[in-house]
C-alpha cells in the first residue's frame, strides 16, 4: 500500500499538534530530541518506542549517547513525511507524558 507524502499545509498542521518536534526540510522528516536521567531510562524509552514500531511497522531512524535519544521520522516509502510519522510521533509522545 502506497503511503502518500504530507502537503505543507498538512505538515505544518500536523507540527502544531506535536510539541518539541521540529521539521528537517533536507530530510522531509521529524525531529526530537528526548533527555533522560541516565542510560537506563533512555534504553528503556527506546525499548518501548522499539514494540510501537515493530507493531506499527514503522521504524524511526534514532540515536542514542548515555541519557539522550535523537528521533528522526519520514516515511521513505513516501519519499518524505507522512501521516504513518505522526502518528508514531505522537505514540512516542504518550510515552513520554504517561
Amino acid at each position: 500500500m502506497m503511503v502518500a507524502r504530507l502537503t505543507d499545509g498538512l505538515r505544518e498542521e500536523s507540527l502544531a499538534g506535536l510539541p518539541g518536534w521540529s521539521y528537517d526540510s533536507n530530510r522531509d522528516a521529524i525531529t526530537r530530541r528526548f533527555l533522560f536521567a541516565d542510560f537506563g531510562e533512555a534504553f528503556a524509552f527506546m525499548t518501548r518506542v522499539a514494540l510501537i514500531a515493530e507493531k506499527a511497522d514503522h521504524h524511526p531512524e534514532w540515536s542514542n549517547v548515555w541519557n539522550r535519544v535523537e528521533v528522526l521520522l519520514t516515511t521513505h516509502d513516501a519519499g518524505g513525511l507522512s501521516t504513518r510519522d505522526i502518528q508514531m510521533a505522537a505514540a512516542i509522545d504518550a510515552l513520554v507524558k504517561g
